[in-house]
């Protein structure tokens, strides 16, 4: 007889976030693999458990090795709960792998609800709720961060990122020189914390907030792309591109801002320009 997997979301800063349902199974549960044990050590002493199950540390440098004995745990009937550090595990944290060997193997997979970073930054960010998407962190490298936002140029949904607090200011510049300065944007720090700041404005407005550096854990939110299906003839990207550089603008800046009042991407503008000045 198969045992039973479960996720279990945990509380994002404020400890009474804990469920009643989350606590029961903490107390009850025949292993629990922790992202980090000291913490959910804390997490017990502050909801006032004593884990009665064998606890072991589950993080992404021994989710690989750890795994098959999780599996073993569970086809031997046990119950397994997965925890991480703060909400729901396998969203930019450990658990994907347990969760897939265990479907595999046919044993019962669920979840307990409960706080989420990415839908309470969602839903407080002011920005539109209906559709949504969620990048995780974005790369640390300029180059490759650059070009998983060029991906995202014409993303009509809400987007939703997570970023270290020194990585800010570069994601935040990254994302205007993409994007576009004017992109309405919140970021939202600390979550549930006695310092919780949810500061809005276009990613311009933002960056500059963030050039004094922030501290904290960092959800961003960007709203989506405006639908477009025409978005121009290359040929009039040009002459548009030409136009504003006669006005002083740098072709980098003449490019950026064509983009963004046509729709296209900059890597499609830039080609033009290219492509027109060969002809010449």
């Amino acid at each position: 007889m198969s045992g039973r997997l479960v996720l279990a979301a945990s509380p994002i800063g404020d400890f009474r976030d804990a469920s009643a349902r989350l606590i029961t199974e903490l107390a009850s549960a025949d292993v629990i693999a922790a992202e980090d044990t000291r913490r959910f050590k804390r997490l017990c002493s502050d909801v006032g458990i004593v884990p009665t199950g064998r606890v072991v540390s589950y993080f992404e440098a021994n989710e690989v090795e750890r795994t098959p004995a999780l599996v073993a745990d569970l086809t031997s009937g046990l119950t397994v709960v997965v925890i991480t550090d703060a909400g729901m595990p396998s969203v930019s944290d450990p658990g994907f792998r347990l969760v897939s060997a265990a479907v595999d193997a046919g044993i019962a997979v669920t979840a307990l609800p409960g706080p989420s970073a990415v839908l309470m930054a969602l839903a407080v960010s002011g920005l539109p709720s209906d559709r949504f998407c969620f990048e995780g962190f974005l790369p640390r490298k300029a180059g490759e961060r650059t070009k998983s936002l060029q991906a995202l140029e014409r993303e009509t949904r809400t987007m939703i990122f997570f970023e270290a607090p020194h990585r800010l200011l570069a994601s935040l510049s990254a994302m205007k020189e993409v994007l576009g300065s004017d992109r309405p944007a919140a970021v939202c720090r600390e979550l549930t914390k006695t310092y919780e700041e949810i500061r809005r404005g276009t990613l311009a407005e933002l960056e500059q907030w963030a050039a004094d550096g922030v501290k904290g854990e960092i959800t961003i939110v960007v709203h989506g792309a405006s639908p477009s299906d025409d978005v121009g003839d290359p040929a009039q990207w040009v002459v548009q591109v030409q136009a504003l550089e006669g006005a002083g603008m740098t072709r980098k800046e003449a490019i950026a801002d064509v983009a963004r009042t046509t729709g296209a991407r900059k890597r499609e503008v830039f080609d033009a320009v290219v492509a027109a000045k060969g002809e010449m």
